[in-house]
């Protein structure tokens, strides 16, 4: 079967771009193939965390996994802290790596332009995410089109990991990035990503949003100075942003779903509606969640037991390869 691999970071709320970009695939993909998915708290490190927040975010956000729909009993979920080849791993991919190839991730230059304090970890991220995927003999990794260069550099370790020390080391693992609901966009601001941050709140609706809240927002959505509904990101980023959050939620292609509309006002209060009752259920199902910490954690232990059980035989293939003498 098939192996998948995807992990988020739990530092803020999860918003309706990662649930329609990523998360609904994630559930969708566990029942068609060997599914890892990981709360990658390592990854939040790169930034100063206040530990007792770090902690609630992370029990929080692996909850809201489950009531997305990710079920420990189809896939395997765990926190990636809890199995220490992650970290081990990483340090392997961390001298496999060239300065200069994690110096070029754009994502690092972007988060560290204009920052007085910027961390090892930052520069040396894609190298444990490597290490994420690799441990885990990943055929597949799901991920947006912000996640694409890394993916590759991941590709590129494995292969010249491989061609150092072993050809049968690490599978190289191919992306799978979703057609349509890729990239949902700021409802304010339609030509950038909507994104966990402060800066737009307006035009980032939350999975735990209230769903009046929810509503305005969408209907407040930026079009496009003229009434024509088409799906043309690059000349209507506002309109085809609506589309393609409608056509996520409701298993369409946004260019078809543009065919049923001649005004924005329709279309809006449609997109609002298919989104409120997308996430009613979520919510519920996370409320009972939230009750049962203890269910929770039990259910992360076991997860970390699968994923150790399978990280665990792939870090000593790899520690093997490289020449570092084996222990009992």
């Amino acid at each position: 079967m098939t192996r998948v691999f995807s992990g988020i970071q739990p530092t803020g709320p999860v918003q309706l771009g990662n649930l329609l970009g990523a998360l609904q695939h994630w559930v969708t993909d566990q029942h068609h193939a060997d599914s890892f998915y990981c709360v990658v708290d390592l990854h939040a490190l790169t930034r100063a965390q206040v530990p007792a927040e770090l902690r609630e975010r992370t029990l929080q956000l692996a909850q809201l996994l489950m009531a997305i729909g990710i079920d420990p009993g189809e896939s395997t979920l765990f926190v990636q802290s809890h199995v220490t080849e992650h970290a081990q791993l990483a340090w392997l991919m961390e001298c496999t790596a060239a300065y200069g190839e994690l110096k070029r991730m754009t994502q690092f230059k972007d988060k560290a332009d204009g920052t007085d304090f910027v961390s090892g970890g930052l520069l040396t991220y894609p190298a444990l995410m490597a290490a994420d995927i690799l441990l885990y003999d990943t055929d597949r990794v799901p991920v947006g089109d912000d996640q694409r260069q890394h993916l590759e550099l991941t590709r590129d370790l494995a292969i010249r990991f491989n061609s150092r020390y072993g050809d049968d080391t690490f599978v190289v693992p191919e992306a799978a990035i979703p057609r349509y609901g890729a990239r949902v966009m700021d409802l304010q601001h339609p030509t950038r990503k909507m994104s966990k941050s402060d800066d737009s709140p307006q035009g980032t609706i939350l999975v735990l949003e209230d769903p009046a809240s929810v509503a305005k927002k969408i209907k407040r959505a930026v079009t496009d100075p003229d009434n024509e509904v088409r799906f043309d990101p690059d000349t209507k980023p506002g309109v085809s942003n609506l589309l393609s959050i409608l056509g996520s939620c409701t298993g369409r292609d946004p260019a078809a779903v543009a065919d049923d509309y001649q005004q924005y006002g329709p279309l809006k209060a449609d997109a609002a509606d298919a989104v409120v009752e997308l996430l009613r259920p979520i919510q519920a199902r996370y409320a009972d969640l939230a009750a049962d910490p203890t269910g929770t954690a039990t259910l992360l232990e076991q997860g970390a037991a699968k994923a150790r059980a399978v990280a665990g035989p792939t870090l000593a293939r790899a520690q093997n390869a490289i020449g570092l003498l084996p222990h009992r």
